[in-house]
């Protein structure tokens, strides 16, 4: 069964985007420091981000400026942190004072969506980074999977196309610039709002399913959901603890507290993944909505 790997943290309430990516078939990802150092940008990396990465619990051995790309092919500079945390620096700064604070640390509070929301969400159809017809099939099953459940305060409003400025969430193609690896990037909701850009990249050769079960991951991260194996990412054959990561990691009530093996928030996904919610994915959903 090839397994394939869907980042090492979250993001905080205030943007950092998740990352998802792929390995070769059975293979670990490599996470000691020489390969860490080795990618960093010759770009200094000023004290005052250093001293707030090192606030937030994150690793300092690996921040670099990096090019983070939108859906319309523009793009702006941004930081990378442990390879798969992308922020800017306003972002970082105000996220390590949230953090000296106490605030913004509960899932509950800061980093859910307000109750009872429409959550309007566009596919991208535009360009280098559109949607295939396949991708788009399974964005219209990812939506459905959220928008048929019962119990659940949040839904849906899905529509494809190229104007997506005004839109809570857009659902992308970013394969262009991820050449390598499979699977996708999110981050987690802020203000009341979910994460807006959503990235899939690497997935037209993996079947309708595999992409919907992607989708619903990332959309899940948008609305305030940590890997269901944050504490050991046991189904990336790994035995590591994602940590707090500023934003939090508490038990949903209901749902296990140990390794849950069906659920679409795992860590890593698999080729043969059908995309939708197990039991206690429902439990948490309508215990948070």
């Amino acid at each position: 069964m090839r397994t394939i790997k869907m980042g090492l943290m979250g993001i905080l309430a205030l943007s950092l985007v998740f990352v998802s990516c792929s390995k070769d078939e059975n293979k670990t990802p490599t996470t000691d420091n020489a390969d860490l150092i080795a990618d960093v940008s010759q770009k200094k990396i000023p004290k005052k981000v250093k001293d707030a990465v090192i606030k937030l619990d994150l690793n300092s051995d690996y921040i670099k400026y990096d090019t983070f790309h939108f859906p319309d092919g523009t793009t702006e500079e941004r930081l990378y942190i442990e390879k798969d945390l992308v922020l800017t620096e306003d972002q970082l700064f105000a996220m390590a004072d949230a953090a000296e604070e106490g605030d913004g640390r509960q899932y509950s509070t800061d980093n859910l969506v307000s109750q009872g929301r429409t959550i309007s969400i566009i596919g991208f159809t535009g360009g280098s980074q559109a949607l295939s017809s396949k991708e788009q099939t399974a964005l219209q099953y990812a939506v459905n999977n959220y928008n048929n459940l019962s119990g659940v305060s949040i839904s849906f409003d899905l529509s494809f196309g190229t104007n997506y400025q005004d839109k809570d969430m857009v659902v992308y193609n970013n394969t262009i610039n991820n050449p390598s690896g499979a699977g996708g990037s999110a981050g987690f909701p802020s203000n009341g709002y979910p994460y807006k850009f959503v990235q899939i990249y690497g997935l037209s050769g993996y079947s309708t399913n595999v992409n919907e079960h992607v989708i619903t991951h990332e959309i899940g991260h948008s609305v305030g959901f940590r890997h269901t194996d944050w504490f050991s990412r046991q189904s990336c054959g790994q035995n590591s603890n994602e940590g707090d990561g500023g934003v939090g990691a508490n038990h949903i009530d209901g749902t296990p507290t140990g390794y849950d093996p069906t659920s679409i928030m795992l860590a890593c996904f698999s080729s043969s993944e059908d995309g939708e919610f197990n039991n206690n994915d429902i439990t948490a959903l309508q215990e948070l909505y």
